[in-house]
């Protein structure tokens, strides 16, 4: 049985169907390196172009404009942070050790007068898990390049730690004393934007998003890919936090980790004895502290439960998890499909390939008043193709196991099919997809589809079977 990544499962369904679901304003959430998420990306990924805009009107300009006015400097103050700054303000790239050749790149700034750079996750993450392919440069704002040593990671708040052979000029300043930002407080993010050269983006802070399964923070104003992992400043030189993502969808919303997450990454290189040999274990472990916390909040309380004509569906609306809706009920079919698709906003950036820590649920309500009871159970089981969930081949995992049964909830009956993926790399993660159908009507169908990726063995049954157990058939029939 085929299978797909995990990015695509939600909307295997609907995409059959005439009645898609809507394209989900931002998931996952932080689409670092090369992934191409619509909403959201990571400022270290490849640069997206973008049709560029129709000309203006032709018009006469009046006699006071001058056409060739420069453009309107940056504030003193931006001037005067970047000339301090520039010092420690360093380009990351991952190359390729077979001829060194560039892979991706992202920025970092060097931590006081220390050896020790900052960056994210998302930008080391080929280092991370494939060290015998890929190898870390830094070059500084004077064209001065070297080797990064891995250090630490935090999958989850998407930091990383590096050494490099020169030390800092104490410029950047992480108080031991958290930085206390108010809302439209000016903020001066600085980067090496689309690999053209250093620059500084000047913006203002807007608040803590909680959309996020983890803290952001909301950063008004420009950061462009390649700025991954440069520093978000104060006037003073105060770390507020590290460029991370931003919304494609928006005008200049953008996002930053909370400086907070990366003094505790720096205490605990303080504290380690040495560089782990192996990443990929220490990330395995990061992932299965996430997944546990991400199901306990889950299922903390029953599944909400939503009406779709006759049928009780289960759904988790919360700041983490939205929901969306589409009907065809006004197209000409020969069928009406009503889809509800809800999915987390966010997840967690593995590598390029690979993103987990993720939840997505779609129910679609299919009924007929014109088709006979065996076309549209043709048309029923054309819509539920256990055989073709996507020919995607993810060399991260491993191939599905797939289990189908027919069985009965309190007052519904389904057929039901479970897949399981294991994690190759990170032992003791697997994914999980359940697909339903209710076959207790000749002309209605209930299909339901749950994925959970990135999650024990234990929480993946814990998940399914709650979701199965709330389905179920209400009184009118």
């Amino acid at each position: 049985m085929k299978f797909v990544n995990t990015a695509v499962l939600a909307y295997c369904f609907a995409a059959q169907a005439i009645a898609a679901p809507p394209a989900k304003p931002a998931a996952p959430p932080r689409p670092p390196a090369s992934l191409a998420i619509p909403a959201v990306v990571a400022p270290g990924a490849p640069a997206v172009l973008v049709p560029g805009a129709a000309p203006p009107a032709t018009t006469t300009p009046t006699p006071d404009v001058d056409e060739n006015a420069a453009l309107p400097p940056p504030s003193s103050a931006a001037q005067k942070v970047y000339s301090a700054a520039k010092g420690d303000l360093l380009q990351i790239r991952m190359l390729l050790k077979n001829g060194r050749s560039q892979s991706t790149v992202g920025s970092g700034f060097m931590v006081g007068t220390s050896n020790l750079v900052l960056t994210n996750y998302h930008v080391v993450s080929q280092m991370a898990i494939d060290p015998d392919v890929y190898v870390g440069e830094y070059i500084d704002t004077d064209g001065k390049s070297g080797p990064v040593e891995l250090l630490a990671v935090d999958v989850l708040h998407d930091l990383a730690v590096v050494r490099i052979n020169r030390n800092g000029s104490g410029f950047f300043n992480i108080p031991e004393k958290l930085v206390k930002l108010t809302q439209g407080q000016y903020l001066y993010s600085l980067g090496n934007p689309l690999d053209l050269g250093f620059a500084i983006s000047e913006g203002s802070y807007n608040g803590i998003i909680s959309r996020s399964f983890y803290d952001q923070l909301m950063f008004t104003g420009p950061i462009n890919s390649g700025m991954s992992g440069g520093p978000s400043v104060t006037v003073g030189g105060d770390v507020a936090g590290v460029n991370v993502s931003k919304r494609r969808d928006g005008e200049l919303i953008s996002f930053l980790v909370p400086v907070r997450y990366a003094q505790e990454l720096l205490k605990k290189v303080q504290a380690q004895a040495g560089k782990p040999k192996d990443f990929n274990p220490l990330i395995g472990e990061q992932l299965l502290a996430h997944q546990r916390a991400m199901i306990d909040r889950l299922l903390d309380s029953p599944l909400s439960l939503k009406t779709m004509g006759p049928y009780q569906v289960p759904v988790r609306e919360s700041e983490q998890v939205r929901c969306w809706g589409r009907s065809n009920v006004k197209a000409e079919a020969t069928f009406n499909a009503d889809t509800m698709a809800c999915a987390m906003e966010s997840a967690i950036f593995v590598s390029d390939s690979q993103q987990t820590g993720h939840v997505s649920m779609t129910h679609q309500y299919v009924r007929s008043a014109i088709l006979d009871p065996v076309r549209f159970a043709v048309l029923a089981s054309t819509l539920f193709k256990t055989d073709n969930l996507g020919s995607a081949k993810d060399t991260r995992l491993t191939g599905p196991m797939c289990t189908e049964k027919f069985v009965k909830t309190r007052s519904l009956p389904l057929r039901a099919v479970t897949c399981v993926r294991a994690y190759r790399k990170f032992a003791g993660l697997y994914n999980f997809t359940l697909l339903t159908a209710s076959t207790d009507d000749a002309r209605a169908t209930l299909q339901s589809r749950l994925d959970v990726s990135g999650v024990s063995y234990e929480n993946g049954l814990r998940t399914t079977r709650a979701f199965l157990e709330a389905l179920s058939r209400g009184n009118n029939k």
